[in-house]
Formats: C-alpha cells, structure tokens, sequence
C-alpha cells in the first residue's frame, strides 16, 4: 500500500532539484524548470511488493524513482525490465491513454516522485529534447512488446533452436573415388540415411569441403532403378553441390531452406566448407512448426491442380496452429511464403507438362509480399515473366497459355487474381530482358506520380522458376538506376509518406467510416504497408539488394541512410502490428470468415491498444524523418 508523505512543499526543493539535475532526461533542463520541476512534485513511499502501476488501471502521473527498485511485466506477466534511482515510469499512459498495459511493482521499499500529466505535456511541449527521450523510451517498451509475442508459455523464444543442436553427429563422409557399393555398405553400417562426399584420399580421416552428397533415394533412384555399375565411383550418381546452411544457422532457417526446396538432407558446414553435420527432415519433426515440411512434401506429390488446391487449403489451419504456439509474426509469414511458393512452382511445373518444353529460357518472377518473404493470409496474385530476347515464332503464345494456367491454377489454389492485373496474363507484365530494363529505366528516370505508384510493387521481386539469371540481371540494372534517381525516389517518398498511420490528433485511432470495413482499423495500409514502403525508399536510395522488410531495414541503417535504432523501432513495430494481423486472422479462420486486414477496435485487448498506438507513433516519426531525407516539393 501506498503512502503519501506530503507535496513537494514538504521536501527539501534544492534537494529534489540537485537529484532529477543528475538524471537524464531532466539533467537538459533549464534551471527554472528544473525548480518549477521539483515543487510541482509530489513525493510518494511505496512498500515493497505494493504496485505503482497496475494492467487495466489508469494512470496520471510520470513517476521517477527516488530510491530503491521497481519492476515492469507485461499484460501476460513477462518481466520487461527493472529500474533503480532515477528510473522513469508512466508515458504509456500519458501519451498512448490509459489504462496501463504494463505493472510497475516496488521489488525494494521505493521513495518515488509523481509529476502530473499536465506538467508533463508542459514541458514535453516545451523541450524537444525531453519529449524525444520518452518517445525512445516508449519504442523500447514496444519492442519488448513485439518480443513477447514470440515466447512460449515458459518464455523461451520459439524457433530459436541452433540448427546444430539438431545435428547431434558428426558427419558420415567418403570422398569420391570410392564406389557406389562401398559407399552403400558405409551408410547401411553407421545407419544412416545419406552420405557426404568430401575432398582428400580414401585414406585421409580428416574431411574436407564438401563437393556432394548421396541419399538412400539416390541409390534406388539413380543406382538401382538406372542399372548403374555399382563399382563406378560414387561422384557419379551424387547431387553435385548440394544446398548447404552455416553451423550457426537456425534450426528455423534450415526448415525454409528444406521447405522451399523439397530436400530431405541438409548439410552443416563451417566457414571453410567442410561439413560439421547433416539435418533430416526426420530431425525437424522434433519441432512442431515442421508441420511445413508435410505440407511441401504433399503439394510435390500432386499430379493436377485439384490436388495442389487441396493441399493448399490446408495453409489457414497451419497459420491458426502457428498462431496459437506464439510463433512471431516474421516466422509465421516466411512459412506462409514458403508454402506459396511450393504451390505456384508446382503449378507452373504442371503447366509445362501439359503444353510441353518452353520455346525459350524464361523467369517467374513473384512480387510484393510474397516476393518478401511477408505473405500473410488472403493475399492476391502478383507475378510477371521474364523472357529471353531471342524468342522463336510462337513463343508468346506458349508464355500466353502458360500464364493463364497458372494464374486459373492459383485461383483454384485461393490466391484471388490481381486486381490492378499485375500478373503474367497481361502481356504489358510479360517481357524480353530488354524491354523490361526499359521499363525499369522509364519508371526512375522520367517518373510520374500514377506511374510510380503502379511500379512500386515491381521494385520488391525475386526469382521462383525457370532461369534466375534472367531477373539477377533485371535485379543488377535495377539497382545500378536507383540512387541516381532523384526524383523517382522523391515520389516514393511522397508516396511512403501519405500512407499514414490511423492515428488522430490525440492519439486515438481513425477507423473506416464507410463501405464493408466500416469502424474498423486497416493495420496494412498505414501500418504494415507504410513500414514497408519506407524501407523501400532507403534501400532503394542506397542501392542495396535486399527486398525483404527486416533485411532492407538492417542494410539501410548499416548504410547509414537511418539510425541503427529507427531501424529496430521500426522492426519491432512490423513485428508487433503483423502479429495482430495474424491473431486477428486466425480468429477469422476458425470462424469460417475470409482473412482481412481489418480489425474492430473491440477485437484488441488494452494492451494491444496501446501498444498498437505506439507502433502507428514510430510509423508516424519515420515518415516525418524521412521527409528531412527527399524533396518533396520537387514532385506533384
């Protein structure tokens, strides 16, 4: 229990002034603030154990801790940090609104004093310096917020295992003069399932880089079934080069790995190649999101598009089982893309299959979320083709059908088509290399505002089938344009900008006043969309080639185009809305609702209100840094 003793008329004011004049952020306020300060306090005894702050009660006063020590937990109990002399509590609620969304509990006998929310919006309004100190503070509380959505109930990060923690033993290797037969009799006496071939003799125990590897497949599949002599060297039925992962990766990094490519071994090696390990999809079942690795496995397995449909059905149900174990945002939409990716490249496959071999070499090409690794649920279609400049007679209306395959293929899959048409089916999307550097050189060079926001989407792309090379040098002549770019990059910005977070003037949220969301709030246009757009901007500025979110974040601060903490604010709010997104989907699935972007506010918890204010506000002041960044009077 609390007790007041007396105001700041009963303390000793120079002594008060002296203490907050050696703490930040009071130590840069002028001395007759600090005075005004110090007599506006109230000094306040709280026992050991007794709470300052309380989940679900309003508060109204910032508190600074005199002595002692204090905790802060989360709505759900976790322990988001500790404080002692000189720690500040409070401007959740006197910025984001009550009621708290954090406790504050004294863990010592605690001597604090309490300032009044007027006071404090006083000065906030009056120094700059000090109303940015608690923004920080505030974008801390934010992402433990984010992080916490990530934990188990026992508070372990989910998906954090080491990838070798999985690949207990060390490799089984042979190097590849040995023959197929003895390599056969190696597996069957260590019991494993595949064997690695290294460089060195026969007679070298020590590995070395590893060139290839040979499975219990490959031997039915290529010895056994072919009528290969199996006294011929091993290298020769082994898959050359096969995908590899660092020792350190994460076990979840390894489960994309082996999703999106539907391989059942995946060698660990160290920084000079040689293999430490190897991990089976039989290791990934120990972790329970590996549930996408049979998901994969049977959407390889299907032979039309009724059965790829099938399977991918059953994607709703994967993200409501993520959901559910607290699996963070980032993971659960890399997965989502993973699996989205497995259906489109069967897809296509079974297009080729029923037209036959293509004319010519060509790129499937997957852009917008998708092509960021960030595809959530109820996502449309969005793709183009590159093609090789040469094309033989007929070759367009090969890539023609093939497109409409596959874009009828996905309808039937769930993925509605686009409805701006930016698929292969327009034959504006499906393009010689050539034409489409053009394109891309039109778009920065000579840009319009209505054209650069139908490009926007082309500049996050990645490579799914056919030949890579085709977008590495789309991708390369891309990003030799773009710095370069001035005024393309200002409409960008411009663009980034009135994406606004549905924040009001006082912080309360701006919902849908008509149509089908009406008084709901859009987590994607001003918030998931506005940070990805921003990331846009400063990776495109600066020429760096990721088109994930996270990545081109982490690259733009390692160029120096934003602070390494705008960055991670920036990050910890994508995680924090995207995870709501998620919940709120999953809700909808189990109802039998089609998955939205649209929230009501009586959906959220106050602490995911809250929470919710303060990532739109970190929205909010990347936007504004960033038009200290472009010109934007330069563009209409």
């Amino acid at each position: 229990m609390s007790d007041d003793r007396g105001n700041g008329a009963d303390i000793e004011l120079t002594e008060v002034r002296d203490f907050l004049a050696e703490h930040q952020p009071f130590d840069a306020l002028p001395e007759r603030d600090l005075r005004r300060l110090a007599a506006a306090m109230t000094a306040r005894y709280h026992r050991r154990g007794t709470a300052l702050m309380a989940v679900g009660q309003d508060n109204h006063d910032l508190i600074v801790v005199r002595s002692g020590a204090i905790e802060i937990r989360d709505a759900d109990g976790g322990l988001i940090g500790r404080g002692a002399e000189g720690e500040t509590v409070g401007t959740t609620t006197l910025v984001g609104g009550n009621p708290s969304r954090f406790s504050v509990t004294a863990i010592e006998d605690t001597l604090a004093l309490h300032l009044p929310a007027a006071h404090f919006h006083e000065l906030s309004g009056a120094h700059a310096d000090f109303a940015d100190f608690f923004d920080e503070q505030r974008a801390d509380r934010i992402g433990a917020a984010a992080r916490s959505t990530a934990t188990t109930d026992h508070g372990d990060a989910i998906l954090k295992t080491s990838a070798s923690d999985l690949a207990r033993r060390a490799p089984i290797t042979v190097t590849a003069e040995v023959s197929i037969a003895e390599a056969a009799r190696v597996m069957t006496g260590h019991g494993v399932s595949s064997l690695l071939v290294v460089d060195g003799s026969e007679h070298d125990p020590i590995p070395g880089v590893l060139r290839g590897i040979v499975t219990d497949r490959d031997l039915r599949g290529r010895v056994l079934a072919a009528g290969v002599d199996p006294d011929a060297p091993v290298a020769t039925v082994m898959t050359v080069d096969p995908v590899t992962a660092p020792v350190d990766a994460l076990a979840f990094e390894v489960l994309l790995a082996m999703v999106e490519r539907n391989i059942h071994h995946l060698p660990l090696v160290d920084a000079d190649g040689a293999p430490v390990g190897v991990v089976t999809t039989t290791d990934l079942m120990r972790l329970e999101r590996a549930s996408a690795v049979h998901l994969v496995g049977d959407i390889a397995k299907q032979h039309d598009v009724g059965g790829v449909a099938a399977v991918a059905r059953r994607i709703p149900a994967l993200v409501e089982h993520l959901v559910a174990q607290d699996a963070s945002a980032g993971d659960i939409t890399r997965i989502v893309t993973a699996v989205g990716d497995a259906v489109e490249r069967r897809i296509i496959d079974l297009g080729i299959a029923s037209l036959g071999p293509a004319p010519a070499p060509f790129c499937w090409m997957v852009l917008g979320s998708k092509a960021r690794y960030e595809q959530a649920l109820g996502s449309d279609q969005d793709h183009a083709l590159i093609l090789s400049d040469d094309l033989p007679e007929g070759a367009d209306q090969y890539f023609a059908a093939l497109a409409d395959f596959v874009v009828e293929g996905l309808v039937e899959a769930g993925y509605v088509r686009c409805p701006g048409d930016v698929m292969a089916t327009n034959p504006r999307w499906r393009q010689g290399i050539t034409a489409w550097q053009r394109e891309f050189t039109r778009w920065v060079t000579e840009p319009t505002s209505d054209a650069v926001l139908t490009a926007s989407i082309f500049f996050d792309s990645r490579a799914l089938r056919g030949d890579h090379s085709l977008h590495t040098q789309l991708a390369d002549h891309v990003m030799s344009l773009t710095p370069n770019g001035k005024r393309f990059l200002a409409h960008l910005a411009k663009e980034a900008v009135a994406n606004e977070p549905p924040l009001g003037f006082f912080r309360g949220f701006v919902l849908a006043k008509e149509g089908d969301h009406k008084d709901t709030l859009d987590l994607k246009r001003g918030g998931i969309g506005a940070i990805v757009e921003l990331a846009r901007v400063h990776a495109l500025a600066k020429g760096l080639a990721p088109v994930n979110t996270e990545a081109r974040l982490l690259a733009a601060a390692a160029a120096g185009s934003m602070s390494q903490k705008s960055a991670d604010n920036l990050i910890d709010a994508l995680e924090f809305i995207a995870h709501v997104r998620l919940v709120h989907q999953a809700r909808q699935v189990r109802a039998g609702a089609s998955p939205d972007n649209h929230i009501g506010p009586g959906e959220l918890t106050a602490f995911e209100r809250g929470a919710l204010r303060d990532a739109f506000q970190i929205v909010r002041s990347a936007q504004q840094a960033l038009t200290q960044l472009f010109p934007l009077s330069v563009v209409s």
